[in-house]
């Protein structure tokens, strides 16, 4: 009877030693796109439980060491997150095989459009125009007085004449921004994306100007105010 729990604590004993010595797993796998070849350049190893992180190899292998029931995280850009957790082996290691699928990508439709040319943008200058609404003046109001009475008190017509007006100022702005991403183009002025509205605020182009005034004067022009705008915005 001795001799028998002799033998039970030896077998306790030795599976205690053996759970001690899996204090610590070896973990390592490979990930793999299950449809076709790839490598793994940002591939990322995660350990959730402890919050630390090492980077796999281009070939899609990891390893690390972690404790039993931890979880492990594998991200990698454009694919979904593949997790796993820590069991150990008799030999107190963890082997993984990750088959990964791609994400599905949704295409932006982009459209590029073309830089006008210097003749092209001169003609729209030149075509600039405020559209005329009938308006009684001068000689004409003792011709026709009610006429005149009418349009001045006349909401329709004035709403005719704001409504050309936004339209001419849209016009004009259309043009002066063409204008500028072609000298951005040719390297005349750095104005970035994000200053385009309040340059264009601040340019404030007569348009009387803009309609007769050659290239070089207005490449000097706009030049000269985008370094004044750029001196504005850094403060000096």
């Amino acid at each position: 009877m001795l001799h028998f729990s002799h033998r039970v604590i030896l077998l306790v004993q030795f599976n205690a030693s053996l759970f001690a010595q899996c204090d610590r797993i070896y973990f390592k796998g490979r990930v793999e796109d299950s449809l076709r070849p790839q490598s793994f350049y940002n591939l990322l190893v995660v350990n959730r439980s402890s919050g630390k992180a090492t980077f796999g190899l281009p070939d899609g292998r990891f390893s690390g060491y972690a404790t039993s029931s931890d979880t492990i995280a594998l991200s990698v850009k454009q694919y979904p997150i593949y997790e796993f957790i820590v069991r150990a082996d008799s030999n107190c290691q963890c082997h993984v095989m990750a088959f990964i699928d791609r994400l599905p990508q949704e295409m932006v439709e982009v459209v590029v459009k073309p830089l006008k040319t210097l003749d092209q943008i001169k003609e729209e200058r030149a075509a600039l125009a405020l559209r005329e609404t009938r308006t009684v003046t001068g000689i004409n109001i003792f011709e026709s007085p009610i006429t005149a009475l009418y349009e001045a008190f006349s909401k329709k017509e004035q709403n005719k004449r704001w409504i050309a007006e936004q339209v001419y100022k849209d016009n004009q702005r259309r043009v002066v921004q063409e204008l500028l991403r072609l000298y951005i183009a040719y390297e005349i002025i750095d104005l970035k994306e994000p200053e385009f509205d309040a340059f264009l605020v601040f340019l404030n182009l007569d348009p009387d100007f803009l309609k007769t005034a050659s290239e070089i004067e207005l490449i000097t022009y706009i030049k000269d105010k985008f370094e004044h705008f750029k001196r504005f915005n850094a403060g000096e």
